[in-house]
C-alpha cells in the first residue's frame, strides 16, 4: 500500500469506484481507493439493482439519463469486457390518487425536456403491459421502456478494473481509523494498515459517511435508514417492467431467471445502522405484493436481506467539497438511488476535484441547504 497519494477515496462501492475511474481518466495520478471489506459490500451489493430515468427533479433526471447512456455502452465507454446484465424492460410507476397522477404529469414534462421517453398511461393501458396487475384503485401510471435493471456487482467491478488499468491503487480490507488534519486542512488518513498522506480526501462510504467525516469534526445533514428486500423462487414470467408505487412504498421486479425481487420503504423506520432482517417486513411485503400481483400468493420466499438508505434533507445526493476542511469532499445522501446515478456522479466529482467546468449543470453542493436552494425529490420509495 502506498504511503502517499494525490487523492484518497474512502468507499469501494459503485460510487467510489466510479469516482476513481473518472479521476484516472482525466489523467490524475496517485489515486488510492480504500475499502474496509470487499468491493460492493455495503449499499451497492444490497440494492434492488433498478436503473430508472423517471424522476421529479431536472437534475436527478439529467444524472439518471446520462448514467443510463453509460450503462447502455458500458464496455465501450470503459474499454473493458464485462457484461453488466443490463435489461431494459421498463419501469411502470403506479398512481393511486389524482394528486399523484398530477405529479406524474409534471414529472413527465421535466423528463421530456431531457428527451427521456416516458409516457402517461390509463389503468387499462397499464394492465396491457402487465396483464396480472391488480388495477383496483389505480388512477393511472407512468412508463418508460428504456428503464430497467443491471448487476451492481458487475458495474462496480467494471469500474474498479478500468480504474486499476489507468493506475488507481485499490486496497480492500483496509479500514480508515482517523482523518488527520492540521489547521483545518486534510493531511491524510490513518488506516489499520498504516498512514497515507494525501492532498484530497473523498468520502463515498454510503451510510458510514457521517461517522467517517466526524473524524474531521464535520456533521452532515444525513441519516441512515434500514430498507429490506426479499427474493423468491423462480416461476414462469408474468412481469417485464419494474413495478413501483410511491404511495404504497413498494417496488417489485422479476429477474430473467424467473425469481422476484421486491422491497418497500418503511413509514416509521428510525435512523439506524441496523441491517438485520425482520419478520414484520415479510408479513407486510407479502400483503403488499399479493395485492398488487395476485398470482404471487403461492410463491415461496428464498431469502431476505437489509441495507441502508443514506438520506439527505431533499432526497438528492450531496456531491461536494466541505468548506470547513480544506481537501475534504463527500459523495453521499443518495437516498436509495446511488447505483443508478453512479456513472454520472463519478464524472461530476472528478470535475469538482480537478477544478474543471462541471459536465452537468446541477446543484448538489452541501451549502445548498444553507442557501435554501432545496428542491425535494418526490419520486423516492
Amino acid at each position: 500500500m502506498k504511503n502517499k497519494a494525490n487523492v484518497v477515496i474512502i468507499g469501494g462501492g459503485v460510487v467510489g469506484c466510479s469516482i476513481a475511474y473518472n479521476l484516472a481518466k482525466k489523467g490524475v495520478k496517485d489515486v488510492v481507493l480504500l475499502e474496509k471489506s470487499y468491493l460492493s459490500s455495503g449499499a451497492t451489493g444490497r440494492c434492488g439493482a433498478g436503473v430508472r430515468q423517471q424522476w421529479g427533479t431536472k437534475q436527478n433526471c439529467l444524472l439518471a439519463s446520462e448514467s443510463m447512456h453509460i450503462f447502455e455502452h458500458f464496455e465501450d465507454v470503459l474499454q473493458i469486457k464485462r457484461d453488466i446484465e443490463l435489461k431494459q424492460k421498463g419501469y411502470l410507476l403506479l398512481a393511486y390518487s389524482n394528486k399523484e397522477l398530477e405529479q406524474f404529469k409534471k414529472n413527465i414534462e421535466v423528463q421530456h425536456s431531457l428527451n427521456i421517453p416516458s409516457v402517461l398511461l390509463t389503468p387499462k393501458e397499464a394492465k396491457e403491459i402487465v396483464p396480472d396487475l391488480n388495477i383496483e384503485k389505480l388512477v393511472g401510471a407512468a412508463y418508460c421502456a428504456k428503464d430497467g435493471h443491471a448487476n451492481p456487482f458487475q458495474v462496480t467491478l467494471g469500474y474498479a478494473e478500468a480504474a486499476q488499468r489507468l493506475g488507481v491503487e485499490i486496497n480492500k480490507f483496509t479500514e480508515v481509523k482517523d482523518i488527520i488534519t492540521k489547521n483545518d486542512t486534510v493531511l491524510g488518513v490513518q488506516t489499520n494498515k498504516g498512514f497515507i498522506e494525501c492532498k484530497k480526501l473523498v468520502v463515498a462510504a454510503g451510510g458510514w459517511t457521517q461517522n467517517i467525516v466526524k473524524m474531521a469534526g464535520i456533521d452532515l445533514p444525513i441519516y441512515s435508514e434500514r430498507h429490506e428486500i426479499l427474493v423468491t423462487e423462480s416461476v414462469k414470467n408474468i412481469l417485464d417492467p419494474m413495478l413501483m408505487s410511491f404511495s404504497y412504498n413498494i417496488y417489485c421486479q422479476q429477474e430473467p431467471n424467473g425469481s422476484f425481487i421486491m422491497g418497500y420503504g418503511p413509514d416509521n423506520e428510525p435512523s439506524t445502522y441496523n441491517m438485520e432482517s425482520s419478520w414484520e417486513f415479510l408479513e407486510t411485503m407479502s400483503k403488499k405484493a399479493t395485492w398488487l400481483l395476485p398470482p404471487l400468493k403461492n410463491i415461496r420466499i428464498i431469502r431476505q436481506w437489509a441495507g441502508l438508505y443514506n438520506i439527505s434533507p431533499d432526497r438528492q445526493p450531496i456531491v461536494s467539497k466541505i468548506n470547513q476542511v480544506e481537501g475534504l469532499y463527500v459523495a453521499c445522501g443518495f437516498s436509495g438511488h446511488g447505483f443508478m446515478l453512479a456513472p454520472a456522479v463519478g464524472i461530476l466529482m472528478a470535475d469538482i476535484l480537478t477544478g474543471d467546468k462541471l459536465t452537468y449543470d446541477v446543484i448538489l453542493d452541501l451549502e445548498r441547504f444553507n442557501r435554501g436552494e432545496i428542491i425535494e425529490e418526490p419520486s423516492v420509495v
